[in-house]
């Protein structure tokens, strides 16, 4: 593993697929400011890259992909330094969000609080058969915030609501019915079941994806008519590249 920095670590194979793992943040994978901003810089730095096509993010430790924030920090925090805090996270969540390529949430064991917010930044959630997620903060006397927000657009109202609100836990096979992960592999199954996802997004235009990717960040915040306007013009600019035509005319002869 090539080692960004101290706390983000990277793994690449010949076919544009990487794995950025979350390092030296403890068992549980915990988001402390300098760990918080050491993978946000992994993030930037390699989202220059046009050879990378996915992103699997993972935790060093297989009990979480990210546990979530670090409390034993956050009980030091003042009105200031809070908002210093959580800005970082916010910053974290909008690396996730912004980056070109499809990036794929690997979720072993616990996701909870600022971890779920990463989670819900991904592109895609694989979870592991015995994965639990939850929203905590209101037990620890603060709000769920930031990329919370995401969580209605992803699960509906009622059960973001329930989510943040009670602060209860739920499991993987709950977490699937609601749409919190998309998908929930078999005992022993996580890496084969990122690995399918892997190879589907493979199977597509890398230039498509990321102007899907872009189109749908963008869908998020805009009126319907503005959406569908804006879609004009990247449905257009997509025949600048050759990709198209290749890949359409590929379908075209293996349907003869």
């Amino acid at each position: 593993m090539e080692m960004l920095n101290h706390h983000c670590g990277v793994t690449r194979d010949t076919r544009g697929v990487i794995h950025v793992t979350i390092c030296n943040a403890g068992s549980l994978n915990i988001l402390g400011s300098p760990v918080t901003d050491a993978v946000r810089e992994g993030l930037q730095q390699l989202a220059t890259d046009r050879s990378i096509r996915v992103v699997v993010l993972r935790g060093q430790s297989e009990k979480s992909m990210i546990g979530g924030a670090d409390i034993k920090e956050m009980a030091k925090l003042d009105q200031k330094s809070a908002e210093a805090f959580i800005s970082r996270l916010r910053d974290l969540c909008e690396a996730v969000r912004a980056f070109p390529a499809p990036v794929i949430a690997r979720m072993p064991g616990w996701c909870l609080g600022g971890g779920l917010e990463v989670a819900a930044a991904c592109d895609f959630r694989i979870a592991a058969h015995d994965a639990h997620f939850g929203m905590p903060e209101v037990r620890v006397g603060i709000p769920s915030v930031i990329h919370a927000a995401l969580l209605p657009r992803l699960i509906g109202w009622a059960r973001a609501r329930w989510l943040v609100m009670t602060a209860e836990n739920i499991d993987a096979p709950t977490a699937l019915a609601w749409g919190l992960v998309d998908k929930v592999a078999a005992p022993g199954e996580l890496d084969a079941a990122v690995e399918h996802v892997i190879n589907s997004l493979l199977e597509c235009g890398p230039e498509a994806l990321r102007s899907q990717k872009a189109l749908l960040r963008q869908w998020e915040e805009l009126p319907l008519r503005e959406s569908i306007n804006l879609s004009v013009k990247v449905f257009g600019e997509s025949f600048l590249t050759d990709e198209p035509t290749r890949l359409m005319q590929a379908f075209v002869n293996r349907k003869r």
